[in-house]
């Protein structure tokens, strides 16, 4: 044969397909998918299965589990030692298993993914629940192969005697397959089973009133019912699992989280760390600090808060941002009949009484072929014993053991094995061989020949059988259950105040539009001079809030925005705010008159609106919280032609003034203006005659005595005090606050409710800037038209007056 023949020419694609079919079909048969019977994957059967035979159980001492790793690689499973004991590891974890099959001596790990000691450092031994998977493999009950050197026998699947694989559930990914099905609570599935023996029809609801749901070793809450009876009836489904928390009241009148239970499968450390994580890049605010208080007494996570903070915020947003609740997917594939399959509820359950019938069936007819055994010698005995002198007799004068044998089958008709017997049984036997002894047994054996018969002969006993020992090990084994459930899925809400960093800003706004926020530092630093802002721009608000509050900027149009602070562009204090239309569109002849900031929507607080065409307007503030901030929002309804000349906001005492062009003003209480919706048009606010239109309409409370100043076209300034009016009520004419002239009458640009401090501006038609310091002026009747400020002749006419905006705290410390 010569070289080249020696070699195949396969194309690649059959090659690699035949070898990857080959290996996928072992991975899903033989590693990592569970038996439909026993729940185990081979090498936990392995493991379970060299332990028991080297009688490593639970009644005697540990053994090193270098030991066992060395026999179950040795003997059943190929492979490395690291893969033997990692599964033989995860065996012995209680935080893991609902009912650990191991118990082992020294560090099997944490539930801080901290890795277990090395194998030659632990010792271990079979649970006491784990015989219960093995009891009655000597008799005959599973089928056995050869081990993969033909040098032993291995079972192919324990007989199993409670539902392992719904008891402590499973977990893997192999070729195409991938299963997890999670842990139940041992008492519940043994219910489960007892109904489905007893009524074979029962559906997954009338199940589920017994088996409620998983119950994870780690406690925990799961939410959604639905879900689990979707997984229960298919195969797949997802729940809600959280970890179990509480809030604590602390010293210093503050509060504290506490967690005792964490989902399945969450690695606590991680956990633990996330959670620091958001506090350190201020992700979450109101965390002061995050501790791991774990001990032997339990798990315990401990999140202090600082003072004030919603803690019921804070742990919500947890569950939503971290392992703290997570999503569990039931995925229940497992093998029957050497094939993957997706299985329901029912379907386990039938898998794991088929299983059990079979198993007791065999190990019956085991009991009883040995029962017949022995019921025959001692039949063979009772009859030796009653002719005993003939056959010592019979038996010294034979040649030897054989002989013997069949002298005494010739002579007395005893069988080939109950001839064994006799010539075997020793002479110190003879001294207390009773025949009563025998005859008791004999009839013992009666009558468990008769039982054991019955049980073959009949499936209904057959399954009482079965069923009475899974109550026997309910009794023994079961426990509370450690999850809890909960019918619906809790919809996460937070509150902006737990996420955002609370922080004082300053925000400026124009007339024009342009909004920014900018840090008290940057601020300071320029000790508030240089403000970037166009020339023929003006502040309409400079104020200091918080980034947890918002900001409501009304427009001449009738529109308002809402927007929360800490949405506004961040931009020092050099430099020009943003324009509103990147954040929100809006028209463009639209313009800013009004910013005001909110930091909560409270009952008993006003908006009072006035038009140019004398309307006005009064409406609850919470009527303008909103939820959609997309867009700007209706504030009011205008008629067309109609714009908004000033916003205020009150707190229901508050007394108004109105002024017109024509040099009009009305005072009145605000208790005159109905209060109406967000989106209603208000009343009329004063009388207007033919071309006269409302320049400002200003709020004051009712017990101050601000000063009145108006500023007319003509460059005239005016201060009055208020009690030159006469307080009266809504839609009148109101009162002349100028004197009227034949030639160019004075008419007013802007009127303002003053108080010390405020200055006024104006500008002239010839681009000029001017400011007046009104408490500088001396106080006027309502008859004259105050002093000239400019000489409009050569100045230009005054065209736009507006109050300088000052550095506002409106909101008091203590209020946070």
């Amino acid at each position: 044969m010569t070289q080249s023949e020696k070699f195949l020419d396969l194309p690649l694609e059959e090659v690699i397909g035949d070898r990857f079919g080959r290996y996928s079909k072992y991975i899903i048969q033989d590693r990592a998918l569970p038996d439909a019977r026993d729940g185990l994957k081979p090498v936990q059967r392995r493991i379970l299965y060299a332990m028991y035979r080297e009688k490593n159980t639970h009644d005697k001492h540990f053994r090193k589990s270098a030991k066992t790793v060395g026999t179950v690689i040795g003997n059943y499973h190929p492979h490395g030692d690291s893969s033997v004991y990692d599964a033989m590891v995860r065996l012995s974890q209680d935080w893991k298993m609902r009912n650990v099959l191991i118990e082992m001596h020294g560090n099997n790990g944490s539930v801080d993914g901290d890795p277990p000691a090395a194998m030659r450092y632990t010792e271990a031994r079979l649970s006491s629940i784990a015989s219960e998977l093995l009891r009655d493999l000597n008799k005959e009950t599973v089928d056995f192969i050869p081990n993969f050197d033909d040098t032993d026998q291995e079972p192919v699947v324990l007989p199993a005697k409670f539902p392992n694989l719904l008891v402590n559930g499973s977990t893997g990914i192999s070729a195409g397959y991938a299963t997890d099905i999670p842990p139940h609570n041992l008492g519940e599935v043994i219910d489960a089973v007892i109904k489905r023996i007893d009524n074979p029809e029962v559906t997954t609801e009338q199940l589920m009133k017994v088996l409620k749901g998983p119950d994870f070793p780690t406690g925990g809450i799961i939410q959604g019912v639905d879900g689990i009876r979707k997984a229960y009836e298919t195969g797949k489904g997802k729940i809600v699992l959280r970890g179990k928390a509480v809030v604590e009241p602390i010293r210093g009148n503050r509060e504290q989280i506490v967690i005792d239970e964490i989902p399945y499968e969450v690695n606590k450390a991680n956990l633990v760390k996330k959670i620091d994580e958001l506090r350190i890049d201020r992700k979450v605010e109101g965390i002061a600090e995050v501790r791991d208080e774990t001990d032997r007494t339990g798990l315990r996570i401990v999140i202090e808060l600082k003072k004030e903070v919603n803690s019921e915020g804070v742990l919500n947003y947890l569950y939503k941002n971290t392992d703290l609740q997570v999503t569990y997917h039931f995925n229940m594939v497992a093998i029957q009949d050497k094939t993957p399959t997706l299985l329901s509820l029912p379907q386990m359950l039938d898998a794991y009484i088929q299983h059990q019938r079979d198993v007791v069936t065999r190990s019956t007819n085991y009991d009883l072929k040995h029962a017949k055994d022995r019921a025959h010698i001692v039949e063979g005995l009772i009859k030796a014993i009653s002719i005993l002198d003939e056959l010592i007799a019979t038996i010294r004068a034979s040649k030897d053991k054989q002989d013997a044998k069949k002298q005494i089958m010739e002579m007395y008709e005893f069988t080939d094995r109950q001839a064994e017997a006799i010539v075997m049984l020793q002479l110190y036997r003879l001294t207390n061989t009773d025949i009563t002894a025998l005859e008791a047994e004999a009839e013992e054996l009666r009558k468990q020949i008769a039982e054991l018969e019955s049980i073959l002969a009949s499936e209904q006993k057959l399954f009482e059988t079965i069923k009475n020992d899974l109550k026997k090990l309910k009794k023994q084994f079961a426990d509370r259950r450690k999850t809890q459930i909960e019918d619906e899925i809790e919809e996460l809400t937070i509150d902006i105040e737990v996420t955002v960093a609370s922080e004082d800003v300053l925000i400026s706004a124009t007339k024009e539009g342009y909004i920014k926020r900018t840090s008290i530092r940057s601020y300071a630093a320029s000790n508030g001079e240089d403000l970037a802002i166009k020339d023929d721009d003006h502040l309409v608000g400079l104020i200091e809030a918080n980034t947890t509050d918002k900001i409501l900027l009304f427009t001449n149009k009738g529109k308002y925005l809402y927007i929360p602070v800490h949405e506004l562009p961040d931009i020092r204090w050099k430099d020009i705010g943003q324009h509103i239309s990147n954040i929100v569109s809006i028209e463009k002849d639209e313009y800013v008159i009004q910013c005001l900031p909110i930091r909560e929507f409270k009952d008993e607080e006003y908006l009072i609106f006035f038009t140019k065409n004398g309307m006005v307007k009064r409406s609850e503030l919470k009527t303008y919280e909103a939820q959609r901030y997309s867009k700007a929002l209706i504030a009011l309804n205008l008629k067309k032609g109609d714009e908004v000349v000033s916003v205020c906001q009150t707190k229901g005492y508050s007394d108004v003034f109105i002024a017109s062009n024509k040099g009009y003003g009305l005072w009145y209480h605000e208790s005159e203006i109905p209060v109406v919706g967000q989106r209603a048009a208000g009343v009329k606010a004063i009388q207007l005659k033919d071309g006269e239109y409302v320049v400002g309409g200003q709020v004051f409370d009712d017990l101050s005595e601000p000063s009145l100043v108006l500023v007319t076209q003509r460059g005239a300034c005016k201060r009055m005090k208020l009690r030159e009016f006469e307080k009266t009520s809504r839609a009148k004419r109101g009162l002349i606050m100028l004197r009227e002239l034949k030639s160019k009458p004075h008419r007013i640009v802007g009127f303002f409710v003053t108080h010390e401090n405020d200055t006024i501006s104006f500008t002239t038609t010839k681009g000029e800037n001017h400011q007046i310091f009104p408490l500088e002026l001396s106080t006027s009747d309502r008859y004259s038209n105050g002093s000239f400020v400019i000489d409009s002749d050569t100045q230009g006419e005054v065209v736009e007056a507006w109050k300088e905006a000052t550095y506002e705290k409106p909101f008091d410390s203590t209020e946070k």
